[in-house]
C-alpha cells in the first residue's frame, strides 16, 4: 500500500490548560490562542474527512464556533481530542449537507481534480511532483470510501500521528474499539487501492 503522508498534528503546548481555564471563564483571546494552536490539525480532519478544500474551511469555522459555545461543557483531559471530536461531527454533518444537496458550483473544480492534500516537494521534478498528485488524490479518494468511523481513526492515527488514548476519547470508544477501527480502516483502504492499481 502506499505510504500515508501525515498532517504532523501539533502536541499540545504546557501553556494549554491556563489557557482552557481562561477560555472557559469566557476569555475570547484565551479561546483564540487555542484555535490557532490547533486550526492546522482540526483542518487536516476535516478536509480528510470530507476531502473537499472549501467543505472542509466551512466545517472548521463551524468546529471551533460550536467548541466556543461548548466550551464551559469541557470536563478536562485532552482537550485536542475534545475538539477532534467536535470537528469529527462537524465533518459528519457537512457530508451529510452535501449528500442532500449535491451541486456543482462554477467556482470549484470538479471531483478528483482538487490540488493534492500534500505540498509538493520543490526538490522533486514535474514527473515526481504529478506521481506524489496522483497517489495523494488515490489515497483521498480511497479514505473517502471508509465507514466514517474507520475514516477517522485511521487519520488520527496514521496520518496526524494521535495517541490511541486520544483517539478514543476523542471518538467515545474503548481503545481497543479504535485499534480494530485502525486496523480494518487499513485493510480496507489497501484493499481499494490494490484493486485500483490492478484495474489500471
Amino acid at each position: 500500500m502506499a505510504e500515508l503522508s501525515t498532517d504532523a498534528a501539533v502536541a499540545p503546548s504546557a501553556n494549554e490548560a491556563p489557557l482552557v481555564e481562561r477560555a472557559r471563564d469566557g476569555d475570547l483571546d484565551a479561546f483564540n490562542a487555542l484555535v490557532e494552536l490547533h486550526q492546522r490539525a482540526v483542518f487536516n480532519l476535516c478536509l480528510r474527512m470530507i476531502g473537499n478544500y472549501a467543505t472542509a474551511e466551512d466545517a472548521t469555522q463551524e468546529a471551533f464556533v460550536s467548541a466556543f459555545r461548548a466550551i464551559r461543557s469541557f470536563k478536562g483531559g485532552s482537550f485536542r481530542a475534545w475538539l477532534m471530536r467536535i470537528a469529527a461531527n462537524a465533518s459528519t454533518d457537512a457530508l451529510r449537507r452535501r449528500q442532500r444537496r449535491p451541486a456543482l458550483s462554477l467556482d470549484v473544480a470538479p471531483p478528483g481534480t482538487d490540488d493534492p492534500i500534500d505540498p509538493p516537494d520543490s526538490a522533486a521534478g514535474p514527473e515526481e511532483m504529478a506521481l506524489r498528485a496522483d497517489r495523494a488524490a488515490a489515497i483521498q479518494a480511497a479514505l473517502l470510501r471508509l465507514p466514517d468511523d474507520q475514516r477517522m481513526a485511521v487519520v488520527m492515527c496514521d496520518m496526524q500521528g494521535f495517541a490511541y488514548e486520544e483517539i478514543a476519547q476523542a471518538m467515545g470508544v474503548s481503545i481497543g474499539t479504535v485499534k480494530s477501527r485502525i486496523s480494518r480502516g487499513r485493510d480496507k483502504l489497501r484493499a481499494i487501492l490494490v484493486a485500483e492499481q490492478t484495474s489500471d
